[in-house]
C-alpha cells in the first residue's frame, strides 16, 4: 500500500509532525539516515525529550500509522523536514535539502505534492524545482511544490503543530491550494495562503525580529552593568509604558532558528541587512562577555581567598526547561571558561540531561551546595527554587534571581 506521506527528516519537527498525522489515521512513512534512530522509532520509543511525544509516538507505530525507515518510498506526499545547517562564513547549507530531494526524484508521479518545511534561503522551493524538473522534465506542470515553515517552541511542539498559524507558499496558485488542503487534514490554526519566495522570508523574518529584540535587550544589559543599574528592575520600569514591550536579556541566543535564520538573510543580502547583521553581533558578543566575566570572578575569587574557587556553571540548554543544546550559548559559555581552567573545580548543571559524552553532568543541588561561584545561565524551573549563601559570589545572566 502507498503510504500518504513520506517524511524526511525525523528529527525536532519531523517526528512530531509524522506522529501528528498519524494520529489523524494518516497513513506515514518517515525516513532518517541515522539507523539507530529508525530503529529507536518503530520500538515506539524516542530519541528526543519533547512533552507528549513519546505517547503520540507509540500510539501511532502501534496502529501502524507510522513506520520509520533508511530509505523513502513511493507516496501521495513528501514532506520535507531535513538540517539547514552552515557552511564557510555563517553561509546557509541546502545540501541536506538537495540530498533528500534527490531520493524522492525517482519515487515522483503525477499529482504528488512536494513541501519543504526546512528553513531556508529564498529561492530554494523553486531551485529544488529546476532540479527535479532537469531530470523529470514530464513533471512540468503535472505535480505541486510548496514551502510552509513550521513555528513552534521546543517544549510545547506537539500543541504548537495543531494549533499556530502557518504561512503556506507554492510555486504556483494550483500548488498553494493542495497544500493547504494538506495541512487541513491535522491543523486547526489558520492557514494563509502566499508564494513560496514569501513564505520562505516570512520564517526567516520572524527569528530575525526576534534576534533584534533580543539583542536591545542584551545591549540594555552591557550597558546596565557599566552603568551600576539593575537591568531586571529596569526593564520591568520602562514596561510600564503603554507601548513599550522590551524582552528578557540572557546569556545569549540559541536554537535551530532565532540564532541561525538571520544569518539566512545576510548571507544573501549583506548590505541591506544592517541591524539584522548587528543583532547577531551583539548577541555572540554577549556569550563571550558572559564568559569573560565568569574568569573575572574565579580571578578576584583567588586574589582574595588564596585559592582556587568551585564553580558551578548552571545549564548547558539553548532555553529553559528543555534539553535541546543546539547553537547554546550556555554551551559555549561552558566550554570557553573550563578550556582555561587551572586548579579550578567545575560542577556543570543541566538538569534535563543525565548522561552527556563532553560534560560530566552533577545534580544541581550538590552543585550549588559545594560551589564558591555560582553562573546562572539557562533560567531552568529548577534553579528559581534555590538559595544561595551570603558567601557564595551568584552571577545570574537570565534573571532567576528576578524572576
Amino acid at each position: 500500500m502507498i503510504p500518504d506521506v513520506v517524511t524526511i527528516g525525523l528529527g525536532y519537527i519531523g517526528l512530531p509532525t509524522s506522529a501528528l498525522m498519524a494520529s489523524k489515521g494518516i497513513q506515514v512513512h518517515g525516513v532518517d539516515v541515522n539507523e539507530e534512530v529508525v530503529k529507536t522509532i518503530n520500538q515506539g520509543k524516542i530519541h528526543i525529550i519533547e512533552m507528549d511525544l513519546e505517547e503520540a509516538v507509540a500510539s501511532a507505530v502501534k496502529s501502524g500509522h507510522l513506520i520509520a525507515d533508511v530509505k523513502p518510498v513511493k507516496a501521495n506526499t513528501y514532506l520535507v523536514v531535513v538540517p539547514t545547517p552552515f557552511k564557510g562564513n555563517h553561509e546557509p547549507d541546502i545540501s541536506y535539502v538537495e540530498a533528500a530531494t534527490k531520493a524522492i526524484i525517482p519515487l515522483l508521479k503525477e499529482d504528488d505534492l512536494y513541501i519543504i518545511e526546512s528553513t531556508s534561503p529564498i529561492g530554494t522551493t523553486e531551485k529544488m524545482m529546476e532540479l527535479i524538473f532537469k531530470e523529470r522534465q514530464e513533471l512540468k506542470g503535472k505535480i505541486h511544490l510548496a514551502y510552509c515553515p513550521e513555528r513552534v517552541l521546543p517544549g510545547n511542539v506537539m500543541h504548537e503543530l495543531v494549533y499556530n498559524d502557518r504561512v503556506i507558499g507554492g510555486v504556483d496558485a494550483a500548488s498553494t491550494e493542495k497544500a493547504i488542503t494538506f495541512y487541513k487534514q491535522f491543523v486547526k490554526g489558520e492557514l494563509h495562503a502566499t508564494n513560496a519566495r514569501t513564505a520562505e522570508m516570512c520564517k526567516l523574518t520572524e527569528n530575525s525580529s526576534r534576534d533584534v529584540q533580543i539583542a536591545f535587550a542584551n545591549e540594555l544589559s552591557l550597558i546596565c552593568d557599566k552603568a551600576g543599574i539593575n537591568v531586571w528592575e529596569l526593564i520591568r520600569l520602562a514596561n510600564k509604558h503603554p507601548r513599550v514591550n522590551i524582552l528578557q536579556p540572557g546569556c545569549g541566543v540559541g536554537g535551530h532558528c532565532i540564532a541561525v535564520d538571520p544569518y539566512f538573510i545576510t548571507s544573501d543580502f549583506p548590505l541591506e541587512s544592517q541591524i539584522i547583521g548587528k543583532a547577531r553581533e551583539i548577541n555572540n558578543y554577549k556569550s563571550f562577555w558572559v564568559a569573560e566575566q565568569i574568569k573575572k570572578a574565579r580571578h578576584a575569587f583567588q586574589l582574595e581567598h588564596g585559592r582556587p574557587p568551585a564553580i558551578a556553571l548552571m545549564g548547558l540548554a539553548f532555553k529553559p526547561n528543555i534539553d535541546d543544546l543546539r547553537e547554546s550559548p550556555a554551551k559555549y559559555i561552558v566550554q570557553k571558561v573550563i578550556q582555561e581552567s587551572q586548579d579550578e573545580t567545575y560542577f556543570i548543571v543541566e538538569p534535563n540531561i543525565v548522561d552527556h559524552q563532553v560534560f560530566k553532568i552533577t545534580d544541581y543541588n550538590e552543585a550549588v551546595e559545594k560551589a564558591d561561584i555560582i553562573a546562572l545561565l539557562v533560567a531552568h524551573n529548577e534553579f528559581k527554587e534555590l538559595e544561595f549563601s551570603a558567601e557564595q559570589v551568584v552571577l545570574d545572566y537570565c534573571g532567576v534571581r528576578n524572576s
